[in-house]
């Protein structure tokens, strides 16, 4: 349950309901919008991370469902490894990203990016040799993208752990 109350669409200005329903008005959301405008900010950043850039999405999603693993955040877990699946993460990848160093289904680049994610999680920076490692596999642009992607989702998984975000219904998709 969570620790406020979720926001009331009917409630807000237009541009804020605009917003919630074009994501559903996801309890995430509804939770955020009690900030506007913080709530557009984010809305806008988030977009610009899944949605644009050259970073391969598959990579991006794995990076990110491990990031709500590392932040023990269930709502962001669930709601990645559904998004992974719509850009093509295998249900083998996703099932195997909680112990991924272990298993045969990520290609090099995707074990590089998950070593990143996990020591910038864990470590709160990578290592001289992780950087590397990833960096020798991205474009610049590609690797900046995937630091935001990791350090915005640390941040979404924070916000739900701290506020107990109630999961989506199971038939829902949340963005």
């Amino acid at each position: 349950m969570a620790r406020i109350e979720y926001s009331d669409p009917g409630k807000h200005n237009e541009r804020t309901r605009e917003i919630l329903g074009k994501n559903r008005n996801a309890n995430i959301f509804r939770m955020m919008a009690h900030s506007p405008s913080h709530f557009e900010q984010y809305c806008r950043l988030g977009g610009a991370i899944r949605h644009k850039g050259e970073l391969d999405p598959i990579v991006r999603e794995l990076a990110i469902t491990r990031t709500g693993i590392l932040c023990q955040a269930p709502y962001e877990i669930v709601a990645h490894k559904r998004i992974g699946k719509n850009v093509g993460v295998t249900d083998e990848q996703n099932e195997a990203l909680e112990n991924w160093q272990d298993a045969k289904c990520f290609n090099e680049v995707q074990r590089a990016a998950l070593a990143f994610t996990d020591e910038i999680v864990k470590l709160h920076k990578p290592t001289d040799a992780t950087f590397n490692a990833i960096k020798s596999k991205l474009t610049p642009a590609a690797l900046i993208e995937l630091q935001l992607s990791v350090g915005f989702y640390i941040m979404t998984s924070k916000f739900l752990e701290t506020f107990a975000i109630d999961m989506q219904p199971a038939n829902e998709v949340i963005p």
